[in-house]
């Protein structure tokens, strides 16, 4: 019982220490050492100034705006490949239909004819809307000049 009220003084009396993550913090004290190295901040191998650190920080975050915008360009590009080739698919199988002469068409081919227009014009639509988009998001992000002019 005793213990247990000597430790519960002793840790009311003490400083609670600072953590960050689970590192605790380390006191600096100003004997010995210049202003400038305790504005350092040490980090497992790299040692940096906080400008340096804010530096740093924005390159990364302009390198990271770039690659976002280049994967959307590339995303576009991508699905813009994926619908041209299923609009040159039906094309060359409605070439195909269109070659035979109407007299000889049955029913079927005539209504799968139709449907095949129906469908390259909704892909046609869609490719629309697809490069509609791209530019929307094209002037949304800054560019790579944009980018490089900040710099």
């Amino acid at each position: 019982m005793e213990l247990k009220q000597s430790l519960s003084t002793h840790l009311e009396t003490e400083k609670p220490l600072r953590r960050y993550g689970a590192v605790e913090e380390t006191a600096w004290t100003a004997e010995g050492l210049g202003r400038n190295q305790l504005d350092i901040i040490s980090m497992a191998e790299t040692t940096m100034m906080p400008e340096e650190i804010e530096l740093e920080m924005a390159k990364i975050q302009r390198l990271r705006e770039v690659l976002v915008r280049r994967e959307s360009e590339l995303r576009f590009m991508m699905d813009d490949i994926q619908l041209c080739n299923d609009i040159m698919d039906l094309k060359q199988e409605l070439q195909n239909l269109v070659a035979i002469p109407e007299k000889e068409k049955t029913k079927l081919q005539k209504q799968r004819e139709d449907e095949l227009i129906q469908k390259i014009h909704k892909l046609v639509q869609k490719r629309d809307f697809l490069v509609d988009d791209a530019e929307v998001e094209r002037l949304r992000l800054p560019s790579r000049e944009e980018s490089r002019a900040s710099t």
